[in-house]
């Protein structure tokens, strides 16, 4: 079986370099190794080798064996092993599949019908989809605890009766079942996917099957150390970019590939550094004609620079659309705002209207108090309110902030102040400057 599946596997890279250059070219950096099947269900990548189940290759045909050695490349080429930071690791692994899989078949690859494909998360990076995976699984986990909360109640009663009926006690053993099962049972909404879809690289995937006797293949690899990660995220980066080129000279490396590769490469920098950038020019953005000190002797008055407080408006959108924990990372931010200047804070919160008790007030000086703020929401979204109330303010704020996913009823009219939309998630706006949070 070995040789066929080999040529298998070289036939599929062979169309795919032929076909998908730029595909093809990732696949070309990881040599191919057999695994053995009791560590290996199916493929699996530890960004040094791509590793396979002979089995499994057996089973699948050649346009999903394309498919398979597709991923875990672009896996690679994406740095998804050096990306999870301090995520949950089978929620990331699955927030990769799930970035990875629709854009393999906008490239016309087919998938294994062992493979899912999430269209909701199209044009979705991991870094967004992981949060949606996260809040699924906490959802679940207290559905499930009230489930099982029911259950031994409910267990309970049943027992009684039994005991009462004089039954064989032995019954009682079956009160575990239903919650076991339930710990076992997959929603389909998404979740961890343990169920539904085994990832497929990163390390520490298990089969418990047995071993088949007399196979052949190599163990599972160790996990990546940290200095390794680093290096080989700059190797396939590096990587990334010559695939890119020679799929742009053979004309063959369409739009999504070129935003995917354009994400990868472009220079980065936290949103905190592009705030400080833009809150240190608006600071900077005023001229001062004061006399300067006679002592200077110049008779001349020349124009400069001065860095004065600036007035900011913090808006934080409350809507049903943002969870309480992305409501208090939001606010947990404005005290790093507070940080970088020196400036006046003027709180707001919306939902489809202003918050009661709004708005609040922190002086330079002040400590922001969370305390102090207390927030009520929930209901639809519209930006215009805050709006409607910076326009009606006897002196406009030097700057806008607004925290939001941006899903929502925007004002047809751009105001004359600055603004800057710090926002969770892919949503556009129509006007200001867009800064993405996640």
């Amino acid at each position: 079986m070995s040789e066929e599946i080999e040529t298998k596997l070289g036939a599929a890279r062979t169309r795919l370099i032929l076909d998908k250059p730029f595909l093809g070219a990732l696949v070309l950096r990881l040599p191919v190794v057999k695994a053995k099947p009791d560590w290996c269900p199916t493929t699996f990548t530890d960004a040094k080798k791509f590793y396979y189940n002979e089995e499994y290759i057996d089973t699948i045909s050649s346009d999903h064996v394309q498919f398979v050695m597709a991923r875990e490349a672009l896996h690679c080429g994406l740095s998804h092993f050096a990306r999870r930071g301090h995520r949950i690791k089978h929620l990331w692994e699955l927030a990769c599949e799930f970035a990875i899989n629709p854009i393999l078949v906008a490239e016309g690859l087919v998938p294994p019908p062992d493979v899912i494909v999430m269209q909701q998360y199209d044009n979705m990076t991991a870094e967004e989809i992981y949060p949606l995976l996260e809040e699924n699984e906490n959802n679940r986990d207290r559905d499930l605890q009230d489930n099982q909360k029911d259950d031994s109640s409910e267990d309970g009663k049943k027992d009684q009766a039994k005991n009462n009926q004089g039954k064989n006690k032995q019954t009682g053993q079956g009160g575990g079942k239903p919650e076991e099962e339930n710990k076992n049972k997959d929603d389909g909404q998404g979740g961890s996917g343990k169920q539904e879809q085994q990832s497929s690289y990163g390390g520490e995937t298990k089969n418990e099957q047995p071993d088949i006797d007399g196979s052949q293949g190599a163990d599972e690899p160790q996990p990546l150390s940290e200095s390794e990660k680093e290096s080989l995220n700059i190797l396939w980066q590096q990587r990334l970019a010559g695939a890119a080129q020679s799929a742009m000279t053979a004309g063959k490396l369409g739009d999504s590939m070129m935003r995917l590769v354009d994400f990868m490469l472009q220079p980065k920098l936290p949103w905190r550094s592009l705030l400080a950038q833009y809150m240190t020019a608006i600071a900077r953005d005023d001229y001062s004609y004061s006399r300067p000190s006679s002592r200077r002797g110049d008779p001349a008055l020349f124009p400069s620079l001065r860095s004065a407080q600036l007035n900011v408006t913090v808006a934080l959108d409350t809507s049903g659309s943002i969870s309480d924990k992305e409501i208090n990372e939001f606010v947990a931010e404005i005290d790093a705002i507070k940080s970088m200047l020196r400036a006046k804070i003027t709180l707001q919160a919306c939902d489809a209207q202003l918050a009661e008790g709004g708005p609040w007030t922190f002086e330079p000086w002040d400590e922001f108090n969370r305390d102090a703020i207390k927030l009520k929401g929930g209901g639809g979204t519209s930006f215009i309110p805050v709006f409607d109330w910076v326009n009606a303010q006897d002196s406009m704020p030097d700057l806008l902030l607004y925290f939001t996913d941006a899903e929502g009823k925007f004002p047809e009219t751009e105001p004359a102040c600055q603004v800057i939309w710090l926002v969770k998630g892919k949503k556009k706006v129509p006007f200001g400057r867009r800064i993405q949070l996640n």
